[in-house]
């Protein structure tokens, strides 16, 4: 009966250490996505279409009206709602670069990953100018979870 009761006892408690494990995430992938005038990204669900729409917007700012950052998230162990940040740097004016962070509330899925949409559109976007260098954050509270940013943050 002893030697039954010793793995159930540590079974047991690597169950309740599992569940007192500090809150964890990760940003996965982030896609930024210029938005049309209708606010699209893309004209059908193709990413062929998507990509050469994309180029179209790039080469055509005057047709842009935003842009979204689609974010592919995980968090797992944490209570409530997290917080996706995303900070932006743009072109330089005078000897600071233009900064702006745009923070969405978002609730998390049961260990899997999302997919969140943050967008930058209309009097902002435009005041704004271009983007030069990105930075995604994923928090809960004033702890981060996770990080990803461009190349040149």
């Amino acid at each position: 009966m002893r030697r039954a009761f010793i793995p159930l006892l540590v079974f047991c408690s690597m169950l309740l250490g599992r569940s007192a494990l500090a809150s964890s995430g990760e940003v996965i992938k982030v896609l930024p996505h210029f938005l049309d005038a209708k606010g699209k990204h893309t004209l059908s669900p193709s990413l062929y279409d998507r990509d050469a729409y994309q180029a179209m917007l790039r080469k055509n700012p005057e047709k842009r009206s935003g842009i979204r950052y689609d974010v592919n998230w995980r968090a797992r162990g944490t209570d409530g709602e997290v917080k996706l940040r995303i900070e932006l740097r743009g072109i330089a004016q005078g000897n600071q670069p233009r900064t702006k962070t745009i923070d969405a509330v978002v609730k998390p899925g049961r260990g899997t990953s999302r997919w969140d949409g943050v967008a930058l559109t209309g009097e902002g976007f435009k005041s704004f100018g271009e983007v030069t260098a990105w930075r995604v954050t994923l928090w809960e509270g004033d702890k981060q979870l996770g990080e990803q940013k461009s190349f040149l943050w």
